[in-house]
């Protein structure tokens, strides 16, 4: 009995030990934030800017961030909110305006222009076909006893394809700032990207598509 005892303590002792590695993830996959945020990048290089270059310009983007009503001491009011989404649209489209020549101002007094940006929406459309046996949810009860247990059957797919496609309206008007009369104006331009993933026989996902995380590292 001593010499189990011992043998096993040498072996708990020499074996290799024992890791966890913590993996996190942010609410959004990566794919979806791609999907919107090349879509945008899309529909901005379909804008034409070349009419503002040399223009200071004041960018307004109170037109594509959104508003929500909320109650404060009583009284209702509006706040302002930015999706992360309306926020990159907002950048690209600084960065697009500065490349193109235009002079953006940090004081709407000193702009000679005013550029509002827009967005008839930005969003993903996701449709899957199966072919074959969906996954079902069941309940089942022990018998002599009231409580039921959860379970499902597995998914038998002989062909699956999930299609995920993203979409980016972006919409700019440019006027002058102390007449109001129209400059320029461009859009809606709509920016598409695409994610197709496929199983066949259960093996599985072959995926393509246009957006980083369908590409092959280099």
């Amino acid at each position: 009995m001593k010499a189990c005892f011992a043998l096993l303590s040498l072996l708990l002792l020499c074996g290799p030990g024992c890791a966890t590695i913590r993996v996190t993830d942010p609410p959004r996959t990566a794919t979806e934030q791609f999907l919107i945020s090349q879509a945008v990048t899309s529909a901005l290089e379909q804008l034409n800017l070349g009419g503002l270059r040399d223009r200071k310009i004041w960018l307004e983007t109170g037109y594509l961030t959104g508003a929500e009503q909320v109650i404060v001491n009583g009284e209702i009011r509006q706040r302002l909110f930015t999706s992360p989404e309306q926020a990159f649209a907002a950048a690209e489209l600084r960065e697009r305006l500065l490349v193109a020549g235009a002079r953006i101002m940090q004081d709407k007094k000193e702009a000679e222009i005013i550029v509002e940006v827009r967005s008839g929406g930005m969003g993903i459309d996701r449709l899957e076909n199966l072919i074959g046996l969906p996954a079902l949810a069941l309940t089942s009860s022990i018998t002599g006893n009231s409580t039921n247990i959860p379970f499902s059957t597995p998914e038998i797919a002989l062909y699956k394809n999930t299609r995920q496609r993203g979409f980016a309206s972006i919409s700019i008007v440019a006027y002058r700032a102390q007449t109001g009369e129209l400059l320029t104006s461009s859009g809606p331009y709509i920016g598409r990207t695409i994610r197709d993933d496929f199983w066949i026989l259960g093996a599985g996902p072959r995926t393509v598509g246009n957006v980083p995380t369908t590409q092959t590292p280099k």
